[in-house]
C-alpha cells in the first residue's frame, strides 16, 4: 500500500528542482541535448465525464506540468478524449492511449483510471490518475505497479457536520449512487458510520446506469429531509435531473465540490479540484524527469472549505449558524 496525505501549502514537485536535467520515459521523440531540440512528450487524457469538477482536475493537471517546465505546444502534447459516463468508452480511449504509445496517460476519475492501468499494464506506460476517492478499492494503490495519483477522499464528516448544522431538525439523509463506481461503494460505507454520529438516518437508492436515475431520484425525495452528493460520476453527470425533481418537492440538496454548488447546491464541504489537478501534473512531471513511478505513494488530500450557494440557502430557509466560516461559491475560481 502506497499513501501521502498531503495539504494543498505543502505539495512540492521534484520536477521544479530536477529540470530537464533527466531524461524522459521513453519518449516518442529523441531527446536532444546542446542546445538542440527538446524532447517532446506525448500524453494522452482520459477523462470519464464531462462536469466541473473533472474539468477542473484537467485544466490543474495541465497548469502543473506547465509549472513544472511541460508546457503544450513546446515540449509536451496532450491526446485529449471524453468518456461521457461511458465505461466501455473509456476502455476504448485506454487502448487508443496504448495503440499510439503515449509517454503517460492520465486518468480522471475512477473508471478510466481502472481502465487505463489495466490497458498500459503489459507496455508499462506510466499511468497518473486524479479524482479516485478510494485508489486501494480501486485496485489502484499496490506496491509495484506502474500507477499513481491522487485522491480526492471526500470530507465526509465535515460534509454532514455542515448538513446537520443547517438543518438541525433533519432526520433522514438521502444519497444516490452508482452499483459499479468503486469510490461510491467506499464512500456509502463512510456514511453508513458517520451519519448516526450526528443523528440522521442514512437512506440510499443505488443505479446501475443513468436511464434509473429518474425513478431513484422520485423514490428517494419520498423518504428523505434532504440529499447530498458523492464524487459519483455518473449522479453528477445527471444532476440536472436529480435537482429539478428535489426541487419541485422542495428539499435541499448539498453537494460534494464547488462546481455542484454553483449549479444550484445549497452547500459543500469543498475540494479543490483545480489544486488537485495541480498536484497530480507534478507527479506526472516527476515521471516524465525519471523517476520510477512504483517508488510513488499516492496523496491524499485533507483541506477543504465550506463553500455555500447563498440563493439556495435562503430560498429553503436554512441559516449559516454564527461561527460558520464559509465562502461564497460563485466567488470561487481556478488559481495556480
Amino acid at each position: 500500500m502506497r499513501k501521502t496525505f498531503k495539504k494543498f501549502g505543502m505539495v512540492l514537485s521534484l520536477a521544479a528542482c530536477m529540470g530537464m536535467m533527466m531524461t524522459g520515459c521513453g519518449g516518442n521523440n529523441a531527446a536532444e541535448t546542446g542546445g538542440e531540440a527538446a524532447e517532446t512528450y506525448t500524453i494522452g487524457i482520459n477523462q470519464f465525464a464531462d462536469h466541473g469538477s473533472l474539468d477542473n482536475c484537467r485544466e490543474g493537471f495541465i497548469e502543473g506540468l506547465r509549472q513544472a517546465g511541460f508546457e503544450e505546444g513546446v515540449n509536451v502534447e496532450f491526446e485529449y478524449s471524453n468518456a461521457n459516463a461511458d465505461p466501455g468508452i473509456a476502455n476504448q480511449i485506454a487502448q487508443s492511449h496504448v495503440s499510439t504509445d503515449v509517454d503517460l496517460i492520465c486518468a480522471i476519475a475512477t473508471p478510466s483510471a481502472q481502465a487505463s492501468y489495466n490497458a498500459a499494464m503489459e507496455k508499462e506506460i506510466p499511468v497518473i490518475y486524479t479524482a479516485v476517492s478510494d485508489p486501494e478499492a480501486a485496485g489502484l494503490a499496490e506496491d509495484g505497479m506502474n500507477v499513481t495519483g491522487t485522491s480526492d477522499l471526500l470530507p465526509l464528516k465535515e460534509q454532514v457536520a455542515m448538513i446537520r448544522e443547517l438543518m438541525p431538525e433533519a432526520k433522514n439523509l438521502g444519497v444516490l449512487y452508482c452499483t459499479s463506481e468503486a469510490n461510491s461503494i467506499s464512500n456509502i460505507a463512510r456514511l453508513k458510520q458517520i451519519a448516526p454520529e450526528y443523528g440522521f438516518t442514512l437512506v440510499t437508492k443505488g443505479v446501475s446506469a443513468p436511464a434509473d436515475i429518474p425513478m431513484a431520484t422520485d423514490a428517494i425525495l419520498n423518504e428523505v429531509d434532504c440529499l447530498t452528493n458523492l464524487t459519483d460520476n455518473t449522479i453528477v453527470n445527471s444532476l440536472a435531473v436529480v435537482m429539478d425533481k428535489a426541487n419541485a418537492k422542495g428539499i435541499p440538496v448539498f453537494g460534494s465540490e464547488v462546481e455542484q454548488v454553483k449549479l444550484g447546491c445549497a452547500a459543500a464541504a469543498n475540494i479543490d479540484y483545480y489544486k488537485l489537478g495541480i498536484m497530480t501534473g507534478k507527479m506526472a512531471a516527476d515521471v516524465l524527469n525519471g523517476t520510477d513511478i512504483t517508488t510513488i505513494p499516492f496523496e491524499v488530500i485533507e483541506d477543504n472549505q465550506l463553500v455555500v450557494n447563498s440563493e439556495v440557502l435562503e430560498k429553503y430557509g436554512l441559516v449559516v449558524p454564527e461561527g460558520m466560516e464559509v465562502t461564497e461559491a460563485a466567488d470561487i475560481t481556478n488559481e495556480a
